[in-house]
């Protein structure tokens, strides 16, 4: 079964957190990163993710893979959006279930810390004053563009 996805549709948290319910999971944690606002001190309108989807699904698969090696978890579940996002968008998702809140909480924390870091998966804000700019997983910019 696929346990890491790239959608263009908005993610519907409660469905996949019903499928990590599984009769030996005594923890269920998850995160949802959400478009914000403001970055860096800049008014934020939108954004926009794109990414090579092959190479994206086969490095959060690896990092899935580290995951139920390095924590006792039953199972888990990750999305990331594509395309164009709205401000409060659900832009990701990470949801671990294990016997106990230990490995939940630790695997949770391991798995969106490695998605942000190794997962080339693009940013494109755009800001209130009409400017753009591409951001590294960082946030901090690599390129800026007035009008678009």
């Amino acid at each position: 079964m696929k346990v890491f996805f790239l959608s263009e549709s908005p993610i519907d948290a409660a469905v996949l957190a019903r499928d990590l319910a599984h009769t030996g999971a005594g923890a269920c944690v998850t995160f949802e990163g959400r478009v914000r606002d403001r970055n860096a001190g800049r008014a934020v309108c939108g954004l926009a993710y794109q990414a090579y989807a092959a190479l994206a699904e086969a490095e959060g698969a690896r990092i899935v893979a580290e995951a139920m090696q390095q924590f006792p978890i039953v199972d888990v579940r990750c999305i990331h959006r594509v395309g164009a996002l709205e401000i409060g968008d659900l832009a990701v998702w990470v949801g671990v279930s294990a016997a106990h809140r230990d490995a939940a909480f630790a695997a949770c924390r391991y798995l969106i810390d490695e998605i942000k870091q190794r997962v080339p998966i693009w940013k494109k804000e755009s800001y209130v004053d009409g400017e753009s700019g591409w951001l590294h997983p960082d946030n901090s910019p690599v390129q800026s563009e007035v009008g678009g």
